[in-house]
């Protein structure tokens, strides 16, 4: 359901069945205002301030006019509409004697005051229309002092108006959204459709080719393979499944992240997993295995091609952490906050960021002895 803020400016629901409540509305309000200055016309002579009457009219006809000629669809216009239809209604004790209101002769803005009524019905749903619907009520009761037939009558009409509405609104919203929910739904299906043609015949293959090569080969092809194979997995799954759940599974579910870090193995780099399989939404898995990318990268061009690197895995429930170490030289002291000085924003941006961003920490030091570690901490449900 769409809601509309204080402070709008204009009405951000274009669903063809609202649009037309709108025009609904306005001609309702002329019409009442039509009725209004009938009834006091016809009444003329029983009316005690008939000065005061016209003034109120003025004000109604005002409104009514600005209203027509450039719409306000915002709660905040109707609210005013409201408060001038409620002052109007209690007036009518100021304009008529106390013996003409008990006789049961209408207020001065007769029906006008629904119009407000209806106008926040469709703005904020069926509670809205209530709500305001109980405020020109009160204002009636006040106005009239005794209720009488005619006065249960109109507070029923004014809410019956607000509740069924808004009640009509929120359906036809929740319609619309759903209407156009599916219609989305089915543009990328048909979306998926057109790439799958394209795409099957020539990169599926491939990637299967590689997959399989790679397999034979074994050694760091073998990495290689399985990383083609596990694009291939989620590509042949958008361009071949309909049920959108199942692609968004596929593409947004969990990941292990012990799979996901298999293709960094090899003769310089060791990899020590837990048995278990540590699972994490696939956007954190993916950008912790950038982090440590981003690690190895840097330990193959600062501490030498021949530097044996460590990374270690490990999940205990509260943390999943990994540590990453390499037997090189170390780094020189203040060396970190120079690079990041002189616009080199390899660490700070590449593992220290995107750490900061999934709610985890990165730590880089270098032991007496030679050697970098650098240790990625994620708490258990940072986002």
């Amino acid at each position: 359901m769409t809601t509309t803020s204080l402070t709008s400016t204009t009405a951000l629901d274009d669903h063809v069945v609202v649009r037309g409540l709108w025009r609904g509305v306005d001609v309702y309000r002329c019409l009442a205002l039509v009725y209004a200055v009938y009834t006091v016309w016809h009444r003329r002579d029983e009316i005690a301030m008939p000065v005061v009457a016209v003034v109120v009219l003025a004000l109604l006809t005002a409104w009514t006019v600005a209203q027509t000629v450039r719409p306000m669809r915002t709660v905040r216009a109707y609210a005013v509409e409201l408060v001038i239809a409620c002052v109007a209604i209690l007036m009518t004790r100021v304009i008529d004697d106390e013996a003409v209101i008990t006789a049961g002769a209408k207020t001065i803005p007769s029906i006008w005051p629904a119009a407000a009524v209806i106008g926040i019905a469709i703005l904020l749903g069926w509670r809205g229309g209530l709500v305001a619907a109980a405020i020109v009520t009160i204002c009636i009761f006040l106005e009239v002092g005794t209720p009488t037939g005619n006065t249960i009558t109109n507070s029923v009409f004014v809410f019956l108006l607000g509740g069924c509405i808004g009640y009509c609104v929120d359906l036809a919203r929740a319609s619309h959204a759903a209407l156009t929910e599916a219609m989305r739904r089915d543009a990328a299906r048909a979306e998926r459709d057109r790439l799958a043609r394209t795409v099957h015949d020539g990169v599926l293959q491939t990637l299967s080719y590689i997959h399989r090569r790679a397999g034979d080969l074994g050694g760091e092809a073998a990495s290689l393979g399985a990383m083609a194979g596990e694009q291939e997995r989620i590509l042949r799954t958008l361009v071949s499944q309909h049920d959108l759940d199942v692609v968004d599974r596929a593409v947004a579910g969990d990941a292990d992240l012990r799979a996901a870090l298999r293709h960094i193995e090899g003769e310089q780099v060791q990899l020590v997993a837990p048995a278990a399989p540590i699972m994490l939404p696939r956007r954190v898995s993916d950008e912790m295995v950038a982090a440590v990318e981003a690690a190895l990268d840097n330990v193959r061009k600062h501490a030498g091609e021949s530097a044996r690197t460590w990374v270690l895995l490990d999940a205990d429930g509260k943390d999943v952490s990994v540590t990453i170490r390499d037997s090189g030289q170390g780094l020189p002291e203040g060396r970190l906050e120079e690079a990041e000085t002189e616009g080199r924003l390899g660490v700070s941006s590449s593992i220290k960021g995107r750490l900061q961003d999934l709610g985890g920490t990165a730590r880089i030091s270098s032991g007496p002895s030679g050697g970098t570690t650098v240790e990625l901490r994620l708490p258990a449900g940072a986002p």
